[in-house]
């Protein structure tokens, strides 16, 4: 009955049953949960306000391919995203930037560090602060200790339950010091949010009649692999399968566990128009969550009350909560590529997507993979 079976219906999935549909494939795609759109589900709350019930997911990319195929499935509304950080006490600018430096610094002591950066790399730029430790200059390695332990270090810390040396760097350059006064958290060409949120989008997507939607169904259900075969249905599959989901997990965790890191999700109503002095907050120290969103911000909307989200970071255990990072280690990647051989095995199976990559993705990264894997399956 079908030539793609799809398991999941995020971002990683509805990209790639969109496109195989487009073409006149007849797709399955098999969702646990209730809903589309996986971790960038989003729904209007009890306050009138749009959310992301799996925390805040913001569109950026400087490629213009991307945003061109997305926006055949919604329109935009124009947002820049900007966090701030609480450094001792006080909400400032982040990524740390010239603008940072004087609401931290006495104006003498910021006009020395912003010339101290100039004079070592080029304006804009995006400095990783494990990069800016290793300068020999005396005031930039002044600079570096001081973002190190006031911003970097500690929410690392609650973030991933690892100090940053035993975490990947392609983690810890996402926390970078910026070379200038911009105080967006993106610098990209295109930034936007999806006018009427993400599950519509996906939903657009999906909506072709060459795609079936099989929700509240773990694909353990309807599916199974014996031997060098996948089954669907108790019957013998030999179309092509993606997977965006945990590998482990397809292969029963024959290898063991593949490490992840979850976080609780806590919602609270604010009586109040507006909580907070950014939409994103971030509490490197002094409190066990690391950040504070208020969406309404981030989606504007006419209200009294405004909604906010607090995370709280936390060991993911399966069937207790949602695996929502890799931890990028060294011993987790060696554990991941035993799954990953067993995966080459098979010849009509493709993974996809942050989980059965095992990498992190931003949403653009993700669409981009997803269409060039259907550029070399198709």
């Amino acid at each position: 009955m079908f030539d793609v079976v799809i398991i999941g219906a995020g971002m990683a999935g509805a990209v790639l049953a969109e496109r195989f549909a487009a073409h006149g494939k007849k797709v399955l795609v098999i969702e646990r949960r209730k809903h589309v759109a996986g971790n960038c589900y989003d729904e209007v709350d009890a306050n009138g306000i749009l959310i992301h019930k799996y925390g805040p997911h913001l569109f950026h990319t400087d490629d213009a391919q991307i945003w061109e195929y997305l926006s055949r499935f919604t329109q935009w509304h124009l947002y820049f995203h900007r966090v701030k950080a609480v450094i001792d006490g006080k909400p400032v600018p982040i990524p740390f930037n010239f603008n940072t430096l004087r609401e931290v610094f006495p104006t003498s002591l910021a006009e020395k560090l912003e010339a101290a950066l100039l004079k070592n790399f080029d304006y804009g730029k995006k400095v990783p602060i494990l990069e800016l430790k290793k300068s020999a200059d005396a005031d930039l390695q002044f600079l570096a200790d001081f973002v190190y332990e006031k911003i970097f270090l500690h929410y690392s810390e609650k973030q991933w339950g690892l100090s940053p040396e035993k975490i990947d760097g392609a983690v810890t350059a996402r926390v970078p010091i910026f070379v200038g006064r911009d105080d967006r958290y993106f610098s990209d060409r295109f930034q936007a949010m999806p006018a009427r949120g993400y599950t519509r989008l996906v939903e657009n997507m999906l909506d072709n009649k060459n795609i079936k939607l099989l929700l509240n169904t773990d694909f353990h259900e309807v599916m199974e692999l014996r031997g060098d075969f996948i089954y669907l249905f108790r019957k013998r599959f030999k179309g092509r399968l993606i997977y965006p989901g945990q590998l482990d997990e397809l292969f029963s965790k024959k290898f063991g566990t593949l490490p992840y890191r979850s976080i609780a999700m806590k919602f609270e109503t604010v009586d109040a128009e507006n909580f907070q002095a950014a939409p994103v907050v971030n509490y490197p120290n002094n409190y066990d969550f690391t950040r504070i969103t208020e969406f309404k911000q981030i989606h504007p909307a006419q209200t009294p009350r405004t909604t906010i989200l607090k995370e709280f970071p936390q060991e993911y255990g399966a069937g207790a909560n949602e695996p929502y990072y890799p931890i990028f280690t060294e011993e987790a990647r060696a554990a991941y590529e035993k799954y990953s051989a067993e995966l080459a095995k098979f010849k009509n199976i493709t993974a996809v997507g942050r989980l059965a990559e095992y990498r992190y993705y931003d949403i653009d990264d993700v669409v981009k993979r997803a269409l060039e894997i259907f550029a070399v399956l198709n």
